[in-house]
């Protein structure tokens, strides 16, 4: 017996897909029914549904792939939507099912019944409402499309009881078009802006180069969402020009962080050498990032000296927030990889190097020499950046690091070490506390040559510690490192700094004893108080045969430096 449930799961398949992240319940359970039936399709079995869509989410960073997940109709939609807007933010690629009452009982407030596409409908791509079994599967097709082309996201598929159990007969010639409905037909830019020649854009962007003697170009995430090609182009670039470089949160890694022309990430908790750069400039080429608040701080004191030029695959972004003096619309017709390849071409032919603003060079390269960060901290304590610092040369670029969110993340960006940016896995748009265990599952899962990192603090770990239970039942050789300063150390700060030292609601004082937590769930687990214990102490965590825990008591005082202070330009840092 094939029902739609077989064939959406078939359709899975065709698309690559080998692992689904989700929880069962009754809407959804002909589907489950039909799983048993796949065994091409790995399902993990989360504790959460918000670990489900956390999880896919940090699967597709991981892999480059779409992630996948599902669950049941009522609380288990719900419990997936700040994975779904984690997802949005972050331009992430995922296809998310969840099961919906039958379709008779559709609008009678019936048990566990709610309006999960309408709730969605400012976070998603697109969403389907599928009402007849024999649309199934062109639906599956076509959300699938939609999650990969052009600026990727999630696509919702709202899946009825009834029509996932509907025994169909044998596959029908159909065309996935007839059944996909009309506002998802346009399945890339190219539906709604005709394909043209970029050689006049192109040309004034060289023309601005021409003209620039403090050229600087800052690097965001869709470069990687663009894949390794684009990854490569880009590298290839900024070798070819010479020019220095910034990156935003999402963007580290598309250079090495070792790399002599990259200044460091800008905004908020950039480096002094980053912001000083930008804030300079007299051309900023922009690719694949968004002006983004944390990136610009007050936004028109951002770069008030530059020309920019702006490449990226949405064009509803150029031009949004900072005026654009050449726009580039990357797209299917004309790829991220094969634009900054002209780019490059454009710049050796016309001897575009820096050899032409030395002076600008060396400038750069003093900020980076003279503010570099100094990792001989005094005390007896641990200090999280040294830590980090360590971990990430430990891991010499080959480990995949996710974080959750607040200082520790910060430290991450700024102290580690990153090879490739589907190696820094990090909640960037919603800044999701929660987010690193899971995310960690999927990545072990999407990467398992590599180690797996997670890196999170006592806050953040405790909004899906749960997750830590199917890491063990998969065998999943996470590390954790949990930087515990017993406080919500980002909210303490800025108390501390704009509020008036008025902390309210910061201290979490009844922590539990994290290793005995994590032994609990069967990890490993070890302790870290002194500083002459940080090297030999991660040694273990990453020479664990299995899945550990490293909980690190932190002085609840260490802040996270530089900081922009609010509405204030970048330029404008406070030091600590």
């Amino acid at each position: 017996m094939t029902t739609a449930a077989h064939r959406m799961l078939q359709a899975f398949v065709d698309e690559g897909v080998d692992t689904i992240f989700g929880y069962p319940g009754g809407a959804i359970m002909p589907v489950y029914d039909a799983l048993v039936d796949v065994p091409a399709l790995r399902h993990v079995l989360v504790r959460h549904e918000q670990g489900a869509a956390l999880a896919a989410d940090g699967y597709a960073r991981a892999t480059g792939k779409v992630g996948v997940c599902m669950a049941t109709s009522g609380p288990g939609a719900t419990n997936l939507i700040t994975g779904i807007a984690n997802a949005w933010l972050d331009s992430v690629p995922m296809v998310v099912i969840t099961g919906q009452v039958a379709t008779p009982l559709m609008g009678t407030d019936a048990f566990q019944e709610v309006d999960i596409v309408g709730m969605t409908l400012p976070v998603v791509k697109h969403s389907f409402l599928v009402r007849y079994p024999e649309r199934l599967e062109a639906t599956v097709r076509a959300a699938f499309r939609l999650a990969r082309e052009g600026r990727p996201g999630p696509v919702l598929i709202d899946l009825p009881k009834d029509v996932a159990a509907a025994v169909l007969g044998e596959p029908a010639e159909v065309s996935e078009r007839q059944f996909t409905p009309r506002s998802a037909m346009p399945a890339s830019e190219e539906a709604f802006e005709p394909a043209h020649d970029l050689t006049a854009e192109l040309e004034a962007a060289l023309a601005l180069w021409d003209d620039a003697s403090k050229p600087l170009l800052y690097l965001g995430g869709g470069i990687a969402l663009a894949g390794d090609t684009a990854v490569a182009a880009t590298r290839a670039l900024v070798e070819a020009t010479e020019a220095p470089a910034v990156a935003t949160l999402k963007g580290l890694g598309v250079l090495p962080t070792d790399h002599p022309q990259l200044l460091g990430m800008l905004g908020m908790h950039g480096t002094k050498a980053a912001n000083l750069a930008v804030q300079e400039c007299d051309l900023l080429l922009c690719v694949g990032a968004r002006f983004d608040d944390r990136a610009t701080g007050k936004l028109d004191g951002f770069a008030p000296h530059a020309r920019v030029v702006h490449l990226d695959a949405d064009p509803a972004e150029l031009g949004k927030l900072r005026p654009t003096d050449v726009r580039v619309h990357v797209n299917a017709a004309h790829p991220l990889a094969e634009v900054v390849t002209r780019l490059r071409e454009g710049t050796q032919a016309r001897a575009l190097t820096a050899r032409r603003w030395h002076t600008w060079s060396d400038r750069c390269r003093t900020w980076t020499h003279e503010f570099k960060t100094r990792y001989d901290a005094p005390g007896d304590g641990v200090h999280g950046p040294r830590l980090l610092h360590t971990l990430g040369a430990m891991l010499e670029g080959e480990g995949v690091v996710t974080c959750d969110v607040g200082q520790h993340q910060m430290w991450v960006a700024q102290h580690m070490h990153h090879a490739h940016p589907r190696r820094h896995l990090t909640s960037g748009g919603l800044g999701t506390m929660g987010f690193g265990l899971p995310a960690a599952i999927g990545a072990a899962l999407g990467a398992p040559d590599r180690t797996v990192v997670c890196v999170s603090g006592d806050g953040s770990i405790m909004m899906n510690i749960q997750e830590l239970a199917t890491a063990m039942r998969y065998h999943l050789p996470v590390k954790v490192v949990l930087l515990d300063n017993g406080v919500l150390g980002m909210v303490r700060q800025w108390q501390e700094l704009f509020f008036e030292r008025r902390f309210s609601e910061v201290t979490l004082d009844d922590n539990p004893d994290f290793a005995e937590v994590a032994r609990a769930f069967g990890f490993a687990a070890r302790s870290l108080t002194h500083a002459d214990d940080e090297r030999d102490a991660l040694q273990w965590l990453l020479d664990h045969d299995g899945p550990a825990l490293l909980h690190v008591s932190i002085d609840p005082q260490q802040n996270v430096w530089p900081l922009v202070p609010p509405n204030a330009t970048n330029d404008q840092m406070m030091e600590g």
